[in-house]
């Protein structure tokens, strides 16, 4: 048996609790990680608060983590027991002390724990995206929510590439994206001209007005707006088959992580509740 902070049903911060689980030996093309670190997402509150409950069944949260290697399974030949690594969770787990991943990168030894448990479902969404966007050197791109943990790391590596990144964000956060050499505009009054493509990191966009500036529905993205099928617009889903080559990108781009406030595992509850309150916006991480 293994700690974890478990679901108790759905509901406020306090449905969580520390408990045990069983979390079994690694399967064919699997590994096993004693958990260091583990991230807190925007979507593990709309799961334990009941919004996604059925979409993603289970008993732990989480959707990324870092670790050490304890076991791999049959066929894993790129790591072994004793590495260091990140990976992602779609079928979550990470609020744990064990867990069992299909998706993995290897950690920097510059990268800290923290960092590396913060990077994974960000990242892979990030660079996700800017791929089906197909978002090439001299290209325009609007980004809706630059200044929250997708949108970051988004900014960099369309900044990297040679986009212009105009960066919809509160203008308490216009300093932080243009320090990443990306182009302010007021959330509250977007008013970019046209652009190329348009990635909604936010959830929260005006859809309508994000295809008049892009010229259609075709290079608009979103991450969680479920009106977007609807508009003619891509709801972007996870591809596994892309996943470990998405992480390998973001942990060897040398990005500016968000800022992170570090709590105990046992405190995902008040972690949670602080998220909700509104009155942190750093990226938590769960210590192990």
């Amino acid at each position: 048996m293994t700690r974890a902070i478990l679901l108790d049903g759905y509901g406020p911060p306090d449905v969580l609790r520390l408990g045990e689980i069983e979390v079994g030996a690694p399967d064919a093309g699997q590994i096993r990680v004693a958990v260091r670190a583990a991230g807190v997402g925007p979507t593990d509150l709309a799961i334990r608060s009941g919004k996604l409950g059925a979409r993603f069944p289970g008993s732990v949260l989480g959707f990324e983590a870092a670790g050490v290697v304890e076991s791999v399974g049959l066929g894993v030949d790129d790591v072994a027991a004793g590495d260091e690594v990140a990976v992602l969770l779609p079928e979550l787990g990470g609020y744990a002390e064990l867990v069992v991943a299909d998706h993995w990168t290897l950690k920097p030894p510059a990268v800290s724990w923290a960092e590396a448990a913060a990077l994974p479902a960000s990242g892979e969404a990030a660079v996700r995206v800017l791929d089906q966007l197909a978002v090439v050197a001299g290209e325009t791109m609007l980004l809706l929510g630059a200044a929250g943990s997708v949108g970051l790391i988004a900014t960099q590596l369309a900044v990297a590439r040679g986009i212009t990144v105009v960066a919809a964000v509160r203008p308490d956060d216009f300093a932080l994206v243009e320090g990443l050499g990306a182009t302010p505009v007021d959330y509250h009054a977007v008013a970019a001209g046209p652009v190329d493509a348009v990635f909604d990191a936010s959830g929260r966009a005006d859809l309508p007005a994000m295809i008049e500036l892009a010229g259609g529905p075709e290079r608009v993205i979103t991450l969680s707006d479920h009106r977007a099928a609807a508009l003619g617009v891509v709801l972007s889903e996870i591809e596994p088959s892309r996943v470990r080559a998405a992480l390998a990108t973001v942990f060897g781009a040398g990005l500016t992580p968000q800022a992170r406030t570090v709590v105990p595992l046992a405190e995902a509850g008040s972690a949670h509740a602080r998220l909700e309150s509104g009155s942190v916006r750093t990226k938590f991480v769960l210590e192990v």
